[in-house]
């Protein structure tokens, strides 16, 4: 854990490289000193099939940082920072960026070959 969920508008996928987004978000968070199972770092990212919003261009990438609790205030605000700094440096032209940090609360269940 954490687990990071990147929707964004569907013309970004054809004109950026979401699975480098991806990839360099993964190494990043899984080096984050509060992560001690990087085995645990899971991030994906889906397209909206259709979407407005209030800034030109009209793109957009929302990512969702899901923590288990038990992270302090400075973690969890420098793992939030890390993404929008990820997001930023991949996806400099997109209309709105935004990270909502979300605490995933008990139950969560997993299942890991």
């Amino acid at each position: 854990m954490p687990h990071i969920v990147i929707e964004h508008s569907k013309g970004l996928d054809g004109t950026h490289d979401l699975q480098a987004l991806c990839d360099a978000l993964w190494e990043a968070v899984a080096a984050h000193s509060s992560v001690t199972s990087p085995d645990t770092v899971r991030i994906r990212s889906i397209a909206a099939t259709a979407s407005r919003i209030g800034v030109e261009p009209q793109s957009f990438a929302h990512a969702t940082l899901l923590l288990l609790p038990g992270r302090d205030e400075a973690a969890r605000n420098e793992l939030a920072q890390l993404v929008m700094d990820h997001l930023q440096s991949h996806l400099p032209d997109a209309g709105s960026l935004t990270v909502r940090l979300t605490d995933l609360n008990p139950p969560y269940l997993k299942r890991m070959l």
